[in-house]
């Protein structure tokens, strides 16, 4: 199967069978726009893709008419469906975008408190920060006064045991699989009270 046109008339098939015809759609700015709105370079998306550099230039640029295959590999490598390829984009429409963080890939930055090591690293325009970490404090001493920053937060426990102050509860002992979701705005602190570091995951909304 391969795509005649780059700026090919698209029929969407609905349910019960019938057809609706919409406007064409350039493929080749369709696919530049998904990859810039990831932040990759030409050389990053081919190689997600499993496409030379020169092929993927082509398809974007409408000098080629990519066969089947070639569109699942850049579909794959959006990760996003083949069909999303030639869904024009609207104010509404789920844009699919996924990275995935490999266990050895987190960018480390390191406090007297916690190692944060962030996730989803790559990925701009995020809505929420998750990272995890590990919690080196041990007393509220270590800490400079409260943390509070805006939006909400969620802490998932993975191991170890800590305790979370916050400005306006009392402190909770938390083990593995304990959670908690509270207001960011409000002070609050962990430390962890096993002895190794306690490692947690917190997802942090951006508002």
């Amino acid at each position: 199967m391969t795509t005649q046109d780059p700026k090919a008339i698209i029929r969407v098939v609905r349910e019960g069978g019938d057809t609706d015809v919409v406007a064409p759609l350039d493929l080749g700015a369709r696919v530049r726009a998904l990859r810039k709105d990831r932040d990759w370079t030409l050389e990053q998306a081919a190689k997600k893709a499993g496409l030379a550099r020169s092929t993927l230039s082509k398809i974007e640029n409408g000098q080629m008419s990519p066969t089947y295959d070639a569109l699942k590999k850049v579909a794959v490598g959006l990760g996003i469906s083949v069909p999303q390829l030639f869904t024009p984009p609207s104010q509404d429409q789920v844009n699919g975008r996924m990275v995935v963080t490999r266990r050895m890939e987190p960018v480390a930055h390191m406090t007297g408190t916690y190692e944060h090591d962030l996730l989803a690293a790559t990925l701009t325009k995020k809505k929420m920060l998750p990272y995890r970490a590990r919690v080196r404090a041990r007393t509220m001493e270590d800490f400079d006064g409260w943390v509070r920053h805006d939006g909400e937060e969620f802490l998932y426990v993975l191991t170890g045991q800590i305790r979370l102050y916050t400005e306006f509860y009392e402190p909770v002992e938390m083990v593995r699989g304990d959670s908690a979701y509270y207001d960011a705005t409000m002070g609050h602190n962990v430390v962890s009270i096993s002895p190794e570091d306690a490692l947690i995951l917190w997802v942090t909304s951006l508002v």
